[in-house]
């Protein structure tokens, strides 16, 4: 079909003013601040057992209709991970389009340190469990142009909406913990990424992860709850006993079990302006795969200032390339009339 002048500058003007005008980061909440019903996880790695749990009740849960790893044309078929020479467990690597959640495993380095740590009665390993944080202030939602990712006003969950998604990825560079996946062997690819099983609440469900964790290592619940629970293991004596909460925080169930000593730190509390995963330990998160560079610097500030561009140049790049078009069917036209082949 051919393109005239006056289309050709009104398609140009109005993708420029589209993408430019698209481009304002989205933000559920006052800057800051926590919605007042916010829920999220806490995770004690000193409870894990490294059952992997977790990892298989996650993928069960979210292959599901409404789940983060649901399609249609897979429905029924739960995306486990097996090993290339026995496939008989799910086995990934760490976090991908079919893994939400994954348990990883520290092991204290040489057997000098390992050694070493035992003798201050420190540990010489320790589990730990990777997903989405949930940011207060998340940087995959302020970069994303057509506002495919929300942070819920109510939850503050960050949920996904693939209908609206086109792929830009940004939220892949965004995020300072390198959570988002993409699918990228599928012929309509998703971003992938934990939303907190969102799609069982109505069902008076909450996250599977928790709900089948048998020692306590992962507690669901409301924000609040969880870091007034984090701060009060941290004044825990190592040696005593405690009455651990299983599955909720605020549930009935509990289990006693003798206390660890943890790092003098909650991790999440105020990493990256503060998540709604939160974490406790016995070994330095640097030593458990945690980026030491995220400081508590709320990364929506300057991650914005760069991709807020990225439309605009996307828009230039769009009317360079048709107007590159038009002026090569130009010479090919002209070209093909003085051989007398124009159509």
């Amino acid at each position: 079909m051919a393109i005239n002048r006056r289309d050709f500058l009104k398609f140009s003007a109005g993708t420029g003013l589209m993408l430019t005008a698209g481009a304002t980061p989205g933000q559920a909440a006052p800057k800051g601040q926590l919605p007042p019903d916010a829920v999220g996880i806490l995770y004690d790695a000193t409870l894990c057992i490294g059952c992997m749990s977790c990892m298989v009740n996650c993928k069960k849960a979210n292959a599901e209709p409404g789940g983060a790893l649901y399609h249609k044309e897979t429905a029924g078929l739960i995306p486990f991970e097996y090993p290339a020479d026995d496939k008989i467990y799910d086995a990934p690597d760490g976090l991908s389009d079919k893994t939400l959640c994954v348990i990883k495993a520290y092991r204290g380095g040489e057997q000098a340190d390992k050694a070493s740590q035992a003798s201050k009665g420190g540990p010489a390993f320790s589990f730990i469990k990777q997903h989405c944080l949930h940011c207060i202030e998340p940087a995959c939602v302020s970069v994303c142009p057509v506002a495919a990712l929300q942070k819920q006003p109510d939850t503050g969950i960050v949920t996904y909406n693939k209908n609206k998604c086109f792929g830009c990825r940004y939220c892949q560079v965004a995020c300072p913990f390198g959570i988002p996946m993409y699918e990228w062997e599928k012929a309509s690819p998703s971003v992938v990424k934990c939303q907190l099983c969102n799609h069982r609440y109505a069902q008076g469900k909450y996250s599977a992860c928790c709900e089948s964790c048998p020692t306590g290592a992962s507690i669901f619940g409301k924000v609040k709850d969880l870091q007034e629970e984090a701060k009060r293991r941290l004044t825990l004596k190592p040696g005593d006993t405690y009455a651990y909460p299983v599955k909720r925080v605020d549930g009935a169930e509990r289990t006693e079990q003798v206390v660890s000593e943890y790092v003098n730190h909650v991790y999440g509390l105020e990493e990256a302006g503060g998540t709604q995963y939160l974490f406790l330990a016995g070994v330095s998160f640097d030593k458990l795969g945690f980026n030491p560079k995220v400081t508590n610097q709320v990364y929506p500030e300057f991650t914005w200032s760069y991709v807020s561009h990225v439309p605009a140049l996307i828009g230039t790049l769009l009317v360079a390339g048709t107007a590159l078009r038009v002026v090569t069917q130009k010479i090919e036209k002209k070209k093909n009339a003085g051989t007398g082949d124009a159509p």
